[in-house]
């Protein structure tokens, strides 16, 4: 296995603009859940995984306590949790450094097991899940017969979103 490269102040650029992305289409996904007729209840579990993980995953970086990867959260409680979440990883990323990202954070997963990842690996991880679980969002509502976002990351370029 091949050592990763000393992340640069270009990477960290780069895990920043994807953040205002996650961002930008986190609030397209609530909206299109809170335009549905009826938001599917499998959608509203995976938006509140997205909470209750980028939740999980800031509080490992910050050596805070685990949070609840799966909280029960309606609608609002989605929104206000995710605008909550979304200001903590302004700050965090804000006060990030290049040299930063190379650090190590140790924590122990959801099965109990011991792991130790680097930093820019689990800020990737956070853009990557997200997207997954906003596709998985998208196909439940379009299954209900309702609108999904559009939250193609170009979409977000396209139209001025993004730096």
């Amino acid at each position: 296995m091949t050592e990763a490269p000393a992340p640069s102040a270009d990477r960290l650029a780069d895990l920043r603009r994807l953040f205002a992305y996650e961002a930008w289409a986190n609030r397209r996904t609530l909206d299109a859940l809170a335009a549905a007729p009826a938001p599917p209840p499998a959608a509203l579990a995976w938006m509140a995984h997205l909470v209750g993980a980028g939740r999980l995953w800031l509080g490992r970086l910050l050596d805070e306590p685990p949070a609840v990867v799966w909280p029960a959260l309606d609608l609002a409680g989605c929104r206000a949790e995710w605008d909550h979440l979304d200001l903590r990883w302004r700050a965090y990323l804000a006060a990030l450094t290049p040299a930063a990202l190379a650090g190590e954070v140790s924590y122990v997963n959801s099965k109990g097991e011991p792991w130790s990842s680097r930093v820019d690996d689990v800020l990737t991880h956070v853009i990557l899940h997200g997207a997954y679980h906003r596709g998985q969002i998208a196909a439940d509502l379009r299954a209900a017969g309702a609108a999904p976002p559009y939250t193609d990351f170009i979409e977000a370029v396209r139209r001025g979103y993004l730096d």
